[in-house]
């Protein structure tokens, strides 16, 4: 795990999500607007999760936790982490499905759904650094955001 920070973002494998989503939007440059059902998919396709939440892997969680920061920071600035040119607004838009996606594998990090193995990785590593406070309070703040954004969806 070569991290730096507590965020996911603060890791390799979190940049390794940011490289997808750079490359995703230079593949979709033309529009204006990034779907998150269209980001999980082809995150999906390209192993950064498993094909359902039972399949639970470290990569599969710190792709969840870096996607739920790069949501949040978009909708802290307005910006997408990545985004090249400041002077084209792109929108990120979310619906319930994608979202409740992602929610469920932060809730699962949460509380600790073993994998096969009886454990959950992430959460065993962070659990012996100094920085678990830290960590789980992101962690909780991730949720939090996912689901006021769930909430605010139209119903």
């Amino acid at each position: 795990m070569g991290t730096w920070g507590y965020k996911a973002l603060e890791s390799d494998e979190g940049l390794d999500v940011v490289a997808f989503l750079r490359e995703f939007m230079e593949q979709h440059k033309e529009s204006n607007q990034l779907t998150l059902s269209d980001i999980v998919q082809a995150m999906k396709q390209q192993g950064f999760f498993g094909k359902t939440l039972e399949d639970i892997d470290f990569f599969y969680d710190i792709s969840a936790l870096a996607l739920a920061e790069l949501y949040s920071q978009y909708l802290n600035t307005g910006t997408i982490y990545g985004q090249e040119n400041k002077d084209r607004q792109i929108q990120w838009v979310v619906d319930e499905s994608s979202l409740t996606f992602i929610l469920r594998y932060l809730q699962d990090i949460r509380d600790e759904v073993p994998d096969q193995h009886g454990s959950r990785e992430i959460v065993e590593l962070w659990q012996e650094s100094k920085s678990w406070p830290e960590w789980q309070s992101n962690l909780a703040y991730l949720i939090q955001t996912v689901e006021q954004a769930i909430n605010r969806l139209p119903q």
